[in-house]
Protein backbone atom coordinates (compact mmCIF):
# COMPACT_ATOMS: atom_id res chain seq x y z
CA UNK A 1 0.00 0.00 0.00
CA UNK A 2 1.44 3.35 -1.00
CA UNK A 3 1.57 6.15 1.51
CA UNK A 4 -0.66 8.33 -0.61
CA UNK A 5 -3.46 5.83 -0.16
CA UNK A 6 -3.45 6.29 3.61
CA UNK A 7 -5.46 9.51 3.43
CA UNK A 8 -2.95 12.03 4.81
CA UNK A 9 -0.45 13.48 2.28
CA UNK A 10 3.16 12.81 3.20
CA UNK A 11 4.00 16.52 3.04
CA UNK A 12 1.33 17.29 5.61
CA UNK A 13 2.53 14.36 7.74
CA UNK A 14 6.04 15.86 7.75
CA UNK A 15 4.61 19.22 8.81
CA UNK A 16 2.63 17.54 11.61
CA UNK A 17 5.78 15.86 12.90
CA UNK A 18 7.79 19.09 12.81
CA UNK A 19 5.11 20.93 14.80
CA UNK A 20 4.86 18.00 17.25
CA UNK A 21 8.63 17.93 17.81
CA UNK A 22 8.75 21.66 18.43
CA UNK A 23 5.80 21.42 20.83
CA UNK A 24 7.43 18.55 22.75
CA UNK A 25 10.44 20.77 23.28
CA UNK A 26 8.37 23.22 25.34
CA UNK A 27 7.29 20.55 27.82
CA UNK A 28 10.63 20.51 29.65
CA UNK A 29 10.58 24.22 30.37
CA UNK A 30 6.95 24.06 31.49
CA UNK A 31 7.73 21.05 33.70
CA UNK A 32 10.62 22.89 35.36
CA UNK A 33 8.20 25.72 36.21
CA UNK A 34 5.77 23.16 37.65
CA UNK A 35 8.52 21.77 39.88
CA UNK A 36 9.35 25.27 41.09
CA UNK A 37 5.70 26.05 41.86
CA UNK A 38 4.87 22.81 43.70
CA UNK A 39 6.22 19.56 45.10
CA UNK A 40 4.81 17.55 42.19
CA UNK A 41 7.02 14.65 41.11
CA UNK A 42 7.74 13.50 37.55
CA UNK A 43 5.46 10.43 37.65
CA UNK A 44 2.49 12.44 38.92
CA UNK A 45 3.17 15.12 36.31
CA UNK A 46 3.28 12.46 33.59
CA UNK A 47 0.00 10.97 34.85
CA UNK A 48 -1.84 14.31 34.93
CA UNK A 49 -0.34 15.18 31.56
CA UNK A 50 -1.83 12.07 29.96
CA UNK A 51 -5.10 12.07 31.92
CA UNK A 52 -5.83 15.73 31.20
CA UNK A 53 -4.74 15.29 27.58
CA UNK A 54 -7.17 12.37 27.31
CA UNK A 55 -10.01 14.52 28.68
CA UNK A 56 -9.24 17.27 26.17
CA UNK A 57 -9.18 14.83 23.25
CA UNK A 58 -12.48 13.26 24.31
CA UNK A 59 -14.05 16.71 24.62
CA UNK A 60 -12.77 17.63 21.16
CA UNK A 61 -14.27 14.45 19.69
CA UNK A 62 -17.65 15.16 21.32
CA UNK A 63 -17.70 18.74 20.02
CA UNK A 64 -16.61 17.83 16.50
CA UNK A 65 -19.54 17.90 14.06
CA UNK A 66 -20.34 14.59 12.47
CA UNK A 67 -21.43 14.16 8.89
CA UNK A 68 -24.83 12.56 8.41
CA UNK A 69 -24.63 9.22 6.65
CA UNK A 70 -26.48 9.00 3.36
CA UNK A 71 -29.68 6.94 3.37
CA UNK A 72 -29.18 3.52 1.72
CA UNK A 73 -30.91 3.04 -1.61
CA UNK A 74 -31.87 -0.53 -0.79
CA UNK A 75 -32.00 -2.76 2.28
CA UNK A 76 -28.52 -3.83 3.24
CA UNK A 77 -27.21 -6.91 4.95
CA UNK A 78 -25.85 -6.17 8.45
CA UNK A 79 -22.11 -5.68 8.27
CA UNK A 80 -19.72 -8.10 9.88
CA UNK A 81 -18.21 -7.00 13.14
CA UNK A 82 -15.39 -4.52 12.56
CA UNK A 83 -11.81 -5.10 13.72
CA UNK A 84 -12.51 -3.66 17.18
CA UNK A 85 -10.31 -6.21 19.02
CA UNK A 86 -7.44 -5.34 16.69
CA UNK A 87 -7.90 -1.62 17.36
CA UNK A 88 -8.03 -2.23 21.10
CA UNK A 89 -4.89 -4.36 20.95
CA UNK A 90 -3.10 -1.67 18.92
CA UNK A 91 -4.17 1.08 21.33
CA UNK A 92 -3.12 -1.04 24.30
CA UNK A 93 0.32 -1.80 22.89
CA UNK A 94 0.85 1.83 21.90
CA UNK A 95 -0.22 3.01 25.34
CA UNK A 96 2.17 0.61 27.08
CA UNK A 97 4.99 1.81 24.83
CA UNK A 98 4.14 5.43 25.66
CA UNK A 99 4.05 4.65 29.40
CA UNK A 100 7.45 2.93 29.27
CA UNK A 101 8.86 5.78 27.16
CA UNK A 102 7.80 8.52 29.57
CA UNK A 103 8.28 6.77 32.92
CA UNK A 104 11.65 5.18 32.15
CA UNK A 105 12.91 8.52 30.81
CA UNK A 106 11.95 10.38 33.98
CA UNK A 107 13.60 7.62 36.06
CA UNK A 108 16.74 7.85 33.91
CA UNK A 109 16.89 11.60 34.47
CA UNK A 110 16.74 10.98 38.21
CA UNK A 111 19.38 8.24 38.05
CA UNK A 112 22.01 9.69 35.72
CA UNK A 113 21.04 13.29 35.00
CA UNK A 114 19.17 15.14 32.28
CA UNK A 115 22.01 15.35 29.74
CA UNK A 116 22.95 11.66 29.66
CA UNK A 117 19.32 10.48 29.83
CA UNK A 118 18.37 12.72 26.91
CA UNK A 119 21.31 11.70 24.73
CA UNK A 120 20.86 7.96 25.37
CA UNK A 121 17.07 7.97 24.97
CA UNK A 122 16.82 10.21 21.92
CA UNK A 123 20.08 8.91 20.45
CA UNK A 124 19.24 5.22 20.75
CA UNK A 125 15.72 5.80 19.42
CA UNK A 126 16.66 6.44 15.76
CA UNK A 127 19.08 3.50 15.77
CA UNK A 128 16.51 1.06 17.20
CA UNK A 129 13.80 2.41 14.90
CA UNK A 130 16.00 2.18 11.79
CA UNK A 131 16.88 -1.44 12.63
CA UNK A 132 13.28 -2.32 13.43
CA UNK A 133 11.96 -0.66 10.29
CA UNK A 134 14.49 -2.55 8.17
CA UNK A 135 13.81 -5.94 9.78
CA UNK A 136 10.06 -5.69 10.36
CA UNK A 137 8.78 -3.23 7.75
CA UNK A 138 11.33 -3.58 4.96
CA UNK A 139 12.06 0.17 4.96
CA UNK A 140 15.52 1.07 3.63
CA UNK A 141 17.30 4.24 4.71
CA UNK A 142 19.92 4.30 1.99
CA UNK A 143 23.31 6.00 2.17
CA UNK A 144 21.86 9.51 2.33
CA UNK A 145 19.47 8.48 5.10
CA UNK A 146 22.25 6.89 7.14
CA UNK A 147 24.31 10.05 6.74
CA UNK A 148 21.38 12.16 7.93
CA UNK A 149 20.82 9.95 10.98
CA UNK A 150 24.51 10.08 11.86
CA UNK A 151 24.52 13.86 11.51
CA UNK A 152 21.43 14.18 13.70
CA UNK A 153 22.93 11.99 16.43
CA UNK A 154 26.18 13.97 16.33
CA UNK A 155 24.21 17.19 16.61
CA UNK A 156 22.24 15.79 19.55
CA UNK A 157 25.44 14.85 21.40
CA UNK A 158 27.01 18.27 20.79
CA UNK A 159 23.82 20.13 21.73
CA UNK A 160 23.09 18.29 24.97
CA UNK A 161 26.55 17.32 26.21
CA UNK A 162 28.55 20.30 24.99
CA UNK A 163 30.08 22.12 27.91
CA UNK A 164 28.29 20.04 30.58
CA UNK A 165 29.87 17.95 33.31
CA UNK A 166 27.66 14.94 32.66
CA UNK A 167 27.93 11.88 34.90
CA UNK A 168 27.26 8.45 33.37
CA UNK A 169 25.70 5.86 35.69
CA UNK A 170 25.00 2.34 34.31
CA UNK A 171 21.55 2.01 35.92
CA UNK A 172 20.46 5.34 34.45
CA UNK A 173 21.75 4.33 31.02
CA UNK A 174 19.75 1.07 31.19
CA UNK A 175 16.63 3.03 32.07
CA UNK A 176 17.24 5.42 29.18
CA UNK A 177 17.63 2.45 26.82
CA UNK A 178 14.33 1.06 28.12
CA UNK A 179 12.75 4.44 27.38
CA UNK A 180 14.19 4.37 23.86
CA UNK A 181 12.79 0.86 23.37
CA UNK A 182 9.31 2.02 24.41
CA UNK A 183 9.52 4.99 22.05
CA UNK A 184 10.75 2.78 19.20
CA UNK A 185 7.97 0.23 19.71
CA UNK A 186 5.37 3.01 19.73
CA UNK A 187 6.74 4.50 16.50
CA UNK A 188 7.08 1.20 14.65
CA UNK A 189 3.59 0.07 15.69
CA UNK A 190 2.08 3.35 14.49
CA UNK A 191 3.88 3.06 11.14
CA UNK A 192 2.85 -0.58 10.73
CA UNK A 193 -0.77 0.30 11.48
CA UNK A 194 -0.62 3.18 9.01
CA UNK A 195 0.65 0.94 6.24
CA UNK A 196 -2.24 -1.43 6.96
CA UNK A 197 -4.66 1.48 6.63
CA UNK A 198 -5.61 1.67 10.31
CA UNK A 199 -3.23 4.03 12.06
CA UNK A 200 -3.00 7.72 12.72
CA UNK A 201 -6.65 8.44 13.53
CA UNK A 202 -7.79 10.24 16.68
CA UNK A 203 -8.90 6.95 18.19
CA UNK A 204 -5.25 5.81 18.29
CA UNK A 205 -4.27 8.82 20.40
CA UNK A 206 -7.29 8.53 22.71
CA UNK A 207 -6.74 4.81 23.27
CA UNK A 208 -3.02 5.24 23.89
CA UNK A 209 -3.61 8.01 26.43
CA UNK A 210 -6.24 5.94 28.24
CA UNK A 211 -3.90 2.95 28.56
CA UNK A 212 -0.95 5.14 29.59
CA UNK A 213 -3.04 6.87 32.28
CA UNK A 214 -4.10 3.50 33.70
CA UNK A 215 -0.50 2.26 33.69
CA UNK A 216 0.76 5.36 35.51
CA UNK A 217 -2.10 5.64 38.01
CA UNK A 218 -0.74 3.17 40.64
CA UNK A 219 2.68 4.87 40.64
CA UNK A 220 1.08 8.31 40.80
CA UNK A 221 -1.06 7.24 43.75
CA UNK A 222 2.04 6.02 45.55
CA UNK A 223 3.78 9.34 44.90
CA UNK A 224 0.74 11.46 45.82
CA UNK A 225 -1.78 12.67 43.26
CA UNK A 226 -2.47 16.10 44.78
CA UNK A 227 0.63 18.32 45.03
CA UNK A 228 1.23 21.05 47.59
CA UNK A 229 1.60 24.57 46.21
CA UNK A 230 1.31 28.18 47.34
CA UNK A 231 0.19 29.33 43.88
CA UNK A 232 -2.60 27.00 42.74
CA UNK A 233 -3.68 29.27 39.89
CA UNK A 234 -0.23 29.31 38.29
CA UNK A 235 0.12 25.56 38.71
CA UNK A 236 -3.24 24.91 37.04
CA UNK A 237 -2.36 27.13 34.08
CA UNK A 238 0.97 25.34 33.64
CA UNK A 239 -0.71 21.92 33.80
CA UNK A 240 -3.34 23.05 31.31
CA UNK A 241 -0.63 24.18 28.88
CA UNK A 242 1.30 20.91 29.25
CA UNK A 243 -1.88 18.86 28.71
CA UNK A 244 -2.94 20.93 25.69
CA UNK A 245 0.10 21.84 23.55
CA UNK A 246 2.91 19.29 24.10
CA UNK A 247 0.46 16.48 24.89
CA UNK A 248 -3.01 16.44 23.28
CA UNK A 249 -2.03 18.52 20.24
CA UNK A 250 1.51 17.20 19.80
CA UNK A 251 0.69 13.50 20.19
CA UNK A 252 -2.34 13.75 17.90
CA UNK A 253 -0.09 15.28 15.24
CA UNK A 254 2.65 12.75 15.98
CA UNK A 255 0.44 9.68 15.57
CA UNK A 256 -1.08 11.09 12.37
CA UNK A 257 2.31 11.91 10.84
CA UNK A 258 4.05 8.72 11.99
CA UNK A 259 1.44 6.63 10.17
CA UNK A 260 2.49 7.95 6.72
CA UNK A 261 6.18 8.84 7.11
CA UNK A 262 9.03 6.32 7.21
CA UNK A 263 9.88 5.33 10.78
CA UNK A 264 13.53 6.39 10.68
CA UNK A 265 12.54 9.78 9.27
CA UNK A 266 10.02 10.17 12.10
CA UNK A 267 12.69 9.46 14.71
CA UNK A 268 15.07 12.07 13.29
CA UNK A 269 12.38 14.74 12.89
CA UNK A 270 11.36 14.26 16.51
CA UNK A 271 14.91 15.20 17.51
CA UNK A 272 13.62 18.73 17.04
CA UNK A 273 12.47 18.41 20.65
CA UNK A 274 15.88 19.26 22.19
CA UNK A 275 16.42 21.94 19.53
CA UNK A 276 13.15 23.60 20.48
CA UNK A 277 14.02 23.28 24.17
CA UNK A 278 17.44 24.86 23.64
CA UNK A 279 16.02 27.78 21.66
CA UNK A 280 13.36 28.32 24.33
CA UNK A 281 15.96 28.25 27.09
CA UNK A 282 18.05 30.92 25.36
CA UNK A 283 15.13 33.11 24.31
CA UNK A 284 12.93 32.98 27.41
CA UNK A 285 14.88 31.50 30.31
CA UNK A 286 18.03 33.59 29.97
CA UNK A 287 20.47 30.76 29.29
CA UNK A 288 23.71 31.66 27.50
CA UNK A 289 24.02 30.93 23.77
CA UNK A 290 27.10 28.74 23.35
CA UNK A 291 29.04 27.46 20.36
CA UNK A 292 27.85 23.93 21.20
CA UNK A 293 24.22 25.08 21.06
CA UNK A 294 24.72 26.70 17.65
CA UNK A 295 26.70 23.78 16.17
CA UNK A 296 24.39 21.08 17.53
CA UNK A 297 21.29 22.92 16.37
CA UNK A 298 22.74 23.44 12.89
CA UNK A 299 23.66 19.75 12.52
CA UNK A 300 20.25 18.55 13.65
CA UNK A 301 18.26 21.03 11.57
CA UNK A 302 20.33 20.16 8.50
CA UNK A 303 19.72 16.44 9.02
CA UNK A 304 15.98 16.95 9.56
CA UNK A 305 15.71 19.10 6.43
CA UNK A 306 17.63 16.57 4.34
CA UNK A 307 15.46 13.66 5.41
CA UNK A 308 12.26 15.66 4.96
CA UNK A 309 13.23 16.52 1.37
CA UNK A 310 14.11 12.88 0.65
CA UNK A 311 10.79 11.75 2.12
CA UNK A 312 8.83 14.19 -0.03
CA UNK A 313 10.68 13.09 -3.18
CA UNK A 314 9.97 9.44 -2.41
CA UNK A 315 6.29 10.21 -1.90
CA UNK A 316 6.09 11.99 -5.26
CA UNK A 317 7.81 9.04 -6.94
CA UNK A 318 5.31 6.63 -5.38
CA UNK A 319 2.42 8.82 -6.51
CA UNK A 320 3.64 8.59 -10.13
CA UNK A 321 3.80 4.80 -10.05
CA UNK A 322 0.86 3.01 -11.70
CA UNK A 323 -1.58 1.45 -9.25
CA UNK A 324 -1.79 -2.37 -9.69
CA UNK A 325 -5.22 -3.75 -10.48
Amino acid sequence: MSRASLGLPVGRGLLYLIVAGAAWGTAGAAASLVYRASDMGPVVLSFWRCAAGLALLLAARLLRPRARPAAPAAPTVPAAPGPAPRRLLRAGATGVGLAVFQTAYFAAVDATGLAVATVVTLGAGPVLIALGARLLLGERLGRAGLTAVAGALAGLAVLVLGGSGATVRPWGVLLALASAAGYSAMTLLTRWSGRAGGGGDSGTTVGAFAVTSLCLLPFALAEGLVPHTVDAGRLLWLLLYIATVPTALAYALYFAGAAVVRSATVSVIMLLEPVSAAVLAVALLGERLTAATVLGTALMLGSVAGLAVAEARMARAEAREPVPV
